[in-house]
């Protein structure tokens, strides 16, 4: 039922037609002094559902972070109906030191449901899962690869729960992972307790990248126009794709890289992705994509050791053939176009000269 009282978070109470920035408080520090999460809450004049938008639960991944200062400081949201909670970082104590983690060496995103008597990771867990999470209707986590990695935008979420599958899809990014998560991470436990919730992953750690800005602001606003929130029309990618099954293509030698794919880019069997060469500039091996794909994600470190991980592949649900007809009819000005543009000048890309031969096999499907 709609929410026609004070909407609450801890002690603190929101009515309609509010908007009120408050903090809850989730630990203390050696002072004894407050640790409290900066929330900004924004309700309607009329009663309907809670979206809760998320960042740096990881503490270094804050284009999330950027992404809500958009959805706080950019054109107003004039919300129709429902609440939004905007919680720009999740994990405090990681992101004022730019890092990954918790004080207690955890993995904040591997400790949900929590603890009230666990560690310091559990306890926090615990507070946002009973004070936050457990008030909200539908959540949005936001995330971007891990340290000196990129990832191309994309969705993930347990797509066997129709209210999970129907924000991923509503969201409009082009490839939509189905992952239940992690154990013990916050859009795993969040969709247990009956907030259904996504993910999106996108772009690299330590930065707020213009195009990804982009993409999470127009996706919260996607799925906030899907739920009656907001008034228009939702925007679409120039395909939209599920995908199951991934792998990485890993290093078989150390070296240096030449990079032949870029993040979103399809491939096919047999495609060179990347060059092995020796300090010295000589070429060593050429990896190749063993399927048809979709560069999920990739290092932006060029050096590695044998076994490290270069590209992670995606394999959708449909034709590489009607994927990229579909990126050929996209214009130079769609966001996907130029959200390609950007990440690919991330890393250095040149041509392979060798000769692979394209597959011509269909598969389509959504």
């Amino acid at each position: 039922m709609p929410r026609t009282s004070p909407f609450k978070i801890g002690k603190h109470a929101v009515p309609l037609g509010r908007t009120k920035d408050i903090f809850l408080q989730v630990s203390q520090r050696y002072t004894g002094d407050p640790i409290s999460l900066p929330i900004r809450v924004m309700r309607a004049h009329k009663p309907g559902p809670v979206v809760l938008v998320t960042a740096a639960v990881h503490g270094d991944e804050i284009n999330g972070t950027g992404v809500i200062h958009e959805l706080m400081f950019g054109q107003p949201l004039a919300l129709t109906q429902g609440v939004l909670v905007l919680v720009p970082v999740i994990n405090i104590f990681g992101f004022e030191n730019q890092n990954r983690y918790m004080p207690d060496r955890r993995d904040l995103n591997r400790c949900f449901p929590g603890s009230e008597k666990g560690s310091l990771s559990s306890r926090v867990a615990h507070i946002i899962i009973n004070q936050l999470i457990k008030h909200c209707d539908y959540g949005i986590d936001l995330h971007t690869a891990a340290n000196s990695r990129t990832n191309f935008p994309n969705v993930r979420g347990d797509l066997s729960e129709p209210q999970v599958r129907r924000l991923a899809k509503a969201f409009g990014c082009e490839l939509i992972v189905n992952s239940k998560g992690p154990v013990g991470s916050l859009r795993r436990e969040a969709t247990k307790v009956g907030c259904p919730t996504i993910i999106l992953e996108a772009g690299e750690p330590c930065k707020i990248e213009p195009r990804v800005l982009e993409v999470g602001t127009r996706g919260v606003t996607n799925v906030l126009i899907d739920l009656g929130m907001l008034p228009g029309e939702p925007v679409r990618p120039a395909y939209q794709a599920r995908v199951s099954k991934s792998l990485w293509i890993r290093s078989e030698v150390g070296g240096i890289l030449r990079f032949h794919v870029t993040p979103g880019e399809p491939v096919a069997a047999g495609q060179p992705v990347a060059t092995n060469a020796s300090v010295f500039g000589k070429e060593q091996n050429v990896l190749v994509s063993p399927v048809d794909g979709i560069i999920l994600g990739m290092t932006t470190l060029p050096t590695v050791k044998p076994g490290e991980p270069v590209c992670h592949v995606a394999i959708p649900n449909k034709s590489l053939r009607s994927v990229q007809k579909a990126l050929n009819q996209a214009p130079d000005s769609s966001l996907g176009t130029r959200l390609r543009e950007d990440l690919a000048t991330n890393i250095s890309v040149t041509e392979h000269e060798g000769d692979w031969a394209e597959p011509t096999q269909e598969n389509n499907g959504f």
